[in-house]
Parts: C-alpha cells; sequence; structure tokens
C-alpha cells in the first residue's frame, strides 16, 4: 500500500510539472495569436467560465473518488451517475445561454463577451464527463491515466491555438476569443476518449446507466461540503470584472482602455509575478504529510521546525524571482508573452506578491491541523474586503484601485492565517 502510495505521487508530481509546463507555452502562443485586446476580453470572461466550470463539476472528481475508494462500486457509481449529470448540464447550459446576453450587456458591460460566454456553455457537459471519470481513476489510486489524459488534453489545446486561432483572427476578436473558448471541447473530449480507453473493458448493461439512489446521495454529500469553498472563491472572481467595469465606466473611463488594461494585469502582470507559486506549492505539497505526522506523534518542535524551513524557502524562492521581476521585468515580458505591456504596474507590485509567496505553507499547515474552515472563513473574509475596494478605490485610483484591492486581499489573507498558525502553537 506504501509502495503504491509513493509511486501514485510521483507521478502526480511529474505529471502535474509537465502539465504546468505546458500550460505556460499555451499561454505564450495564445498571447502572441490574439495581443493584448484579445486577452482582454478572453480575461473579462474567465471568471464567468470559472464559476460555471464550479458549477458543473461540482467538486466531482473528489466526491467520486472518495466513494469509488470506500464503497470500491467502481464503475457503478461513473454510470449510475452520467444520466443525472447529462440532465444537470443540459439544464446549465439552457441558464447560462439565457443569461448571457444580461451578463455580457449589463454586467460585464461589453457586448463583445457575448458569443464568448456562450460558448461556454457547450464545454460544460464535456467538462462535467471528464471530471467524472478522473474521479474513477482518482478513487481507484490509479494515476497514470489521469496524467496521460491531462498530457493529451493540453496537447489538443496547444496544437489548437498555434494552428487555428491565427487564421480566425481575420473575422474578429470575438469569434477568434470564442474559438479559444470551444477548444476546451476538442480538447476535453480528447481527454474522455482517452480515460475511456483505460477503463477495464466489462459489458455495460443498460441498466447500469439507472440513477442509483444511495450512490447518488453518498456523492452529493461529499460534493456539496467540498463545492462550498470553490464556489465561495468563484462567486468572488465572477463578481471581480463586474464591479470594476461599472465603477469604471461610470467614472467615465472608456470600455477598450478597460478591457485592455485588464486584460494586461489579469493577462500578463500576475500570472508572471504568480511563476514562483508552482515552486512554494510543490513545498507546501510535502509539508502537509509531514506536519500531519508531527502533529500526530506531539512533535510541536518539529512541527514548528519543519512549517519555518518551509516559509523560509518559499521566501528565498519569492526574494529570488523578485529580483528579476524588478529588475527586467521588460526582457520577461518580451520573451514570454512578446510584449512590454505592464513593465510599470510589475516593478511596483512584485515586492509585495512576496506575502502571497508564504500562503501556501501557512494554507498546507492550516489543512493538517484541521484549521480548514478557519482558513476558508479567512480566503472569504479576504474575498470580501476585496469586493468592498473594488468599489471604492478605482473611483479615485482607477485600475490601480483593482491592484491596490487585490494586494490587500493578499496581505489580509496571509496575516490571518499567520495569527491562526501562531495561535495554535500556544
Amino acid at each position: 500500500m506504501k509502495s503504491k502510495f509513493i509511486k501514485s505521487t510521483m507521478i502526480l508530481i511529474i505529471g502535474g510539472a509537465i502539465t504546468k509546463l505546458m500550460a505556460m507555452v499555451i499561454k505564450i502562443f495564445l498571447t502572441r495569436s490574439i495581443g493584448g485586446n484579445g486577452i482582454g476580453l478572453y480575461m473579462l470572461i474567465m471568471p464567468t467560465f470559472n464559476l460555471f466550470i464550479t458549477l458543473c463539476t461540482m467538486s466531482l472528481p473528489t466526491s467520486i473518488s472518495k466513494v469509488v475508494a470506500e464503497g470500491k462500486r467502481g464503475k457503478k457509481v461513473v454510470l449510475s451517475l452520467i444520466p443525472v449529470s447529462i440532465l444537470y448540464n443540459i439544464i446549465l447550459m439552457i441558464l447560462l445561454i439565457l443569461l448571457a446576453p444580461f451578463i455580457s450587456n449589463h454586467l460585464l458591460n461589453n457586448p463583445d463577451t457575448y458569443l464568448p460566454i456562450m460558448g461556454i456553455s457547450f464545454t460544460l457537459p464535456f467538462i462535467c464527463m471528464s471530471s467524472i471519470l478522473k474521479g474513477y481513476f482518482y478513487g481507484n489510486e490509479r494515476m497514470t491515466p489521469y496524467v496521460v489524459s491531462n498530457v493529451i488534453e493540453q496537447i489538443v489545446r496547444l496544437l489548437f491555438i498555434i494552428f487555428m486561432i491565427p487564421k480566425l483572427m481575420v473575422y474578429g476578436m470575438k469569434i477568434a476569443v470564442l474559438w479559444v473558448v470551444l477548444i476546451n471541447i476538442f480538447s476535453e473530449f480528447s481527454s474522455i476518449i482517452c480515460l475511456i480507453l483505460f477503463v477495464p473493458s466489462k459489458k455495460i448493461n443498460l441498466n447500469d446507466l439507472k440513477l442509483d439512489k444511495e450512490i447518488f446521495k453518498d456523492v452529493l454529500n461529499i460534493s456539496l461540503s467540498a463545492t462550498g469553498s470553490r464556489f465561495i472563491g468563484s462567486i468572488s472572481y465572477f463578481l471581480e470584472p463586474v464591479i470594476l467595469t461599472f465603477i469604471l465606466l461610470r467614472c467615465g473611463y472608456d470600455n477598450s482602455y478597460i478591457v485592455s488594461e485588464y486584460g494586461i494585469i489579469t493577462g500578463y502582470v500576475f500570472p508572471l509575478l504568480l511563476i514562483p507559486s508552482f515552486f512554494t506549492m510543490a513545498i507546501s505539497t510535502s509539508l502537509l504529510p509531514v506536519v500531519s505526522n508531527g502533529l500526530a506523534k506531539g512533535k510541536i518542535a518539529y512541527t514548528k521546525k519543519k512549517l519555518r524551513q518551509a516559509i523560509t524557502i518559499s521566501l528565498f524562492v519569492g526574494i529570488f524571482f523578485t529580483m528579476f521581476f524588478m529588475t527586467i521585468p521588460d526582457i520577461l515580458l518580451k520573451f514570454i508573452y512578446n510584449t512590454t505591456q505592464g513593465v510599470g504596474y510589475i516593478r511596483i507590485v512584485a515586492p509585495l506578491f512576496l506575502m502571497h509567496y508564504i500562503q501556501g505553507p501557512l494554507t498546507s499547515y492550516m489543512q493538517a491541523a484541521e484549521m480548514a474552515k478557519t482558513a476558508m472563513l479567512g480566503t472569504l473574509k479576504g474575498a470580501i474586503i476585496k469586493n468592498i475596494l473594488l468599489i471604492i478605490l478605482p473611483i479615485f485610483m482607477g485600475m490601480w484601485g483593482f491592484i491596490i484591492a487585490s494586494i490587500i486581499n493578499i496581505f489580509y489573507v496571509t496575516i490571518h492565517h499567520i495569527y491562526y498558525v501562531k495561535k495554535s502553537f500556544r
């Protein structure tokens, strides 16, 4: 059992590194294909996309994997959930299609987002089906299919972006962004096919596709509790561009300026500053079992030492990258995104992001110490503060108000976690 766990963990780490690297390559080609205005438009619809992904998946990978691992009902879990999942996603599709005009014209105040938001609705069933199958393999501790499907999914997405999106630019920006969204249908479908090929070949009866109420209840109980915190984050993220565009338009800012600057900040600046998070999250993942084991054995001093080490290493990694962000941001932006837009933002914001890099180890400790609810409440309060500040600061500071609200959110959540971690050691 132990060797299987270690093997699964190593597969996930290697697969995760490959997927992250490919995601960065995809981002590079995407930004070069659709440019600053296209990224701005795409980033405007991303909070809506993220919200509906949260709604359509309902944390199914986590809940199904737990039911499969505990109940050992394998394919029956997956097959019995397919009919209700299809019905649920059809309802979500219709809901989003009906809401698309309101979201684009009244919430985002940008008619160009209408078609891309409509496109989101057609991706939902594929994303949900992929999540169901991934949950099945998680539960059986078979990580190879999960990793292989993720890599294939990223390869398909990359190929479409390289060969298709540049040709679609002649039809206009909103058509190109629409197809950036619709590419998810092809990438998720390839992932589904890959996962199905790994499913043990046994005859499937039509009776297997009937809803099993006991299984549904078990999955739903886990799913609803696991989705809570994600839903809070998704709602906060969804409200971000809605509040920002509403306030800035009322203050006299041009819509094209809002789209362009929002795209620069969320498409270039923040993703670049978040690069060190890949390393700090790896440190945090390694810290979690160490802390769990240490606390279980009452080794408080040992646990403190490991937490300090994790924070120190994360901070060191953050400082190392911050030096580059502050000295050569133009070279980094040009190399990664083929642009120098956002240099002014990066030089000022980079040192403030150091607080973000130590959030990972603190959150991992809180999860291991059974303080996940406290961590979630801190994140919720930070999101509320951020959205309140988004109503006030942009009136006086324009787009800088959005950046400052984001930084204050990072500072609040990090300080909140530090306070409760210290309190737990008393």
